[in-house]
């Protein structure tokens, strides 16, 4: 470890941060509270994320990473963890790839212990920049994702605990099912507005309701 150069990317200068969405408006009919909203949408901007690879087979790697976490690590597709001692979450996204979610401002501590109880060949990069998580609640969520993807996000097919990255509209985004009527996507910040006025489009028909 002392031969990498880390650095934390959430310094305590007083340094203007944007989210991907700062830009973006909204150009749907919205109501002005959640009560009767068939989706309810909230940017949870500035969250911590964290790419880690690994070698499954070395069990010091699995060990080490339920130590820092305090969460299992998802060794099969659609794999999803959350909770912990960090209020974090892990996904399966590939059998040598996880993406870790950490609440913002956690995500230097988070790959400092991860590096402090690692060994072997492994990896960790923090993509926190590049990437949001749109918050998605409400009875009609579900309704408004058949809308989206190809997937199919039924409950026998897509469970609460499950995360896939697939094709969402004309571009790809991880979905994730965080409880019965509330879901998650984390898209690249490169394709966040297109999604997000999708998502608003898909479901204005339902009653969205735009959190701050």
């Amino acid at each position: 470890m002392s031969d990498l150069a880390i650095f934390d990317v959430n310094p305590t200068a007083r340094v203007k941060s944007e989210s991907p969405l700062a830009m973006s408006r909204v150009t749907v009919s919205t109501l002005r509270l959640p009560q009767g909203a068939g989706v309810a949408i909230r940017e949870r901007a500035f969250l911590g994320h964290l790419i880690l690879r690994g070698r499954v087979t070395d069990p010091g790697f699995v060990a080490g990473v339920e130590e820092a976490l305090g969460l299992p690590l998802p060794l099969k597709a659609g794999g999803l963890a959350i909770g912990g001692k960090e209020e974090a979450s892990i996904q399966w996204m590939s059998p040598d790839e996880w993406l870790i979610i950490v609440p913002g401002g956690r995500e230097f501590e988070t790959e400092k212990r991860l590096r402090a109880v690692l060994g072997g060949h492994y990896a960790v990069m923090n993509v926190s920049g590049g990437q949001t998580v749109l918050e998605l609640a409400g009875p009609a969520v579900r309704e408004m994702l058949m809308k989206c993807t190809p997937y199919d996000v039924h409950p026998r097919n897509f469970p609460v605990g499950k995360g896939v990255s697939t094709v969402f509209a004309k571009s790809t985004a991880l979905i994730r099912r965080v409880a019965d009527e509330r879901w998650e996507l984390v898209v690249r910040r490169s394709f966040a507005d297109y999604l997000y006025r999708w998502v608003l489009d898909a479901s204005e028909e339902f009653g969205v309701h735009v959190a701050e």
